[in-house]
């Protein structure tokens, strides 16, 4: 009877008269309610199913692919046509799971990993620009450093007021001139900032047979000795907070690198001196230090467990990026 009463005035009307509660009756009526319910329909001026495909198919046309919602419905406006609302449009597109950037762009993600191999000193450089800071906030000194990734060695430096492509040109220019690069000998890499991308860098590169490299966007493992060695100068104890001159931050870097190039035993390379390394007498060195230990362990074989003691040597190939290919040959042969 309620069932009646409720098709009639309602459920809840019906289910107030006679005193029971709309849960009662949707459990009593479960499975017979269920069986009734019709499915929700669409409203009398949807789109039909043919009329959407055919809105799908234009919008997938050659004329509209690259195009998004609000362009093909302001097109179709200007041509005379209403289709549907933009928001049908999108909802069409998600329906077929195309809802995805329909737009010719160029993509900015499709940077190629670099992958640079140094067998000896002066065929790859890095070089990065990183901020001192000076006597007053926000104020900075900005110091250029190029290293060479094999040998480590701080082959050129300067202290600027400002991060500028003409001085890192010249930076450049004069380092290569020391060093004796010859052309098609070497290779500079450095991240993606306005002075490491600038026409007169690339030119002067060009100019010298300098190959040129650049790391991935926000990707510092592409960029590791420069990152390393400021590490290296801003962790030192001596390392000021703040510089207050030109003159002494110059006197600070002057000091420091000549102490990295000459003093430092550098664990990348074998415990050695990059300049030991980069100016060719590191064999010398690592051969000196063979007699040493080998004397060593004659005079006093159980020291060492009578195992005669094996020094670092220096790595023959260093990489930024090397291929897992690489790895894998290495494994192979061993």
């Amino acid at each position: 009877m309620i069932n009646t009463i409720s098709d009639k005035i309602g459920t809840k009307a019906a289910c107030n008269a006679f005193s029971l509660s709309r849960s009662s009756y949707y459990y009593k009526n479960g499975s017979s309610s269920s069986s009734t319910v019709s499915k929700h329909k669409l409203p009398d001026f949807s789109l039909s199913k043919e009329e959407r495909d055919e809105i799908l198919m234009l919008m997938n046309s050659n004329t509209y692919m690259d195009k998004t919602p609000y362009d093909i419905y302001a097109s179709q406006l200007d041509k005379g046509n209403y289709l549907c609302s933009v928001r049908t449009m999108y909802r069409i597109l998600e329906d077929n799971n195309q809802v995805k950037e329909r737009r010719k762009i160029k993509r900015s993600n499709n940077y190629q990993k670099p992958e640079l191999l140094a067998t000896s000193a002066n065929q790859v450089w890095s070089w990065d620009i990183t901020k001192l800071k000076g006597p007053a906030k926000w104020t900075y000194f900005y110091l250029y450093v190029i290293i060479d990734i094999f040998s480590r060695l701080v082959v050129g430096w300067m202290v600027a007021y400002r991060e500028s492509a003409i001085l890192a040109q010249k930076l450049i220019k004069e380092t290569c001139e020391k060093q004796n690069i010859e052309a098609n000998q070497l290779t500079i890499h450095a991240d993606r900032g306005s002075s490491m991308r600038s026409k007169s860098v690339a030119f002067l590169l060009s100019d010298l047979g300098v190959t040129k490299s650049h790391s991935r966007p926000y990707v510092s493992n592409d960029n590791p000795y420069s990152e390393s060695h400021f590490k290296t100068m801003k962790y030192r104890p001596d390392f000021p907070g703040n510089f207050n001159s030109m003159t002494e931050a110059r006197d600070f870097c002057r000091n420091f690198f000549d102490w990295y190039n000459k003093e430092h035993y550098h664990s990348g390379i074998g415990f050695l001196t990059p300049e030991s390394v980069h100016y060719g007498f590191a064999e010398k060195v690592l051969k000196n230090r063979k007699e040493v230990l080998m004397k060593a362990y004659e005079d006093n074989p159980k020291r060492f467990r009578f195992k005669k003691p094996v020094i670092k040597n220096l790595p023959k190939s260093v990489w930024i990026n090397k291929p897992d290919d690489i790895d894998n040959n290495d494994k192979n042969n061993s």
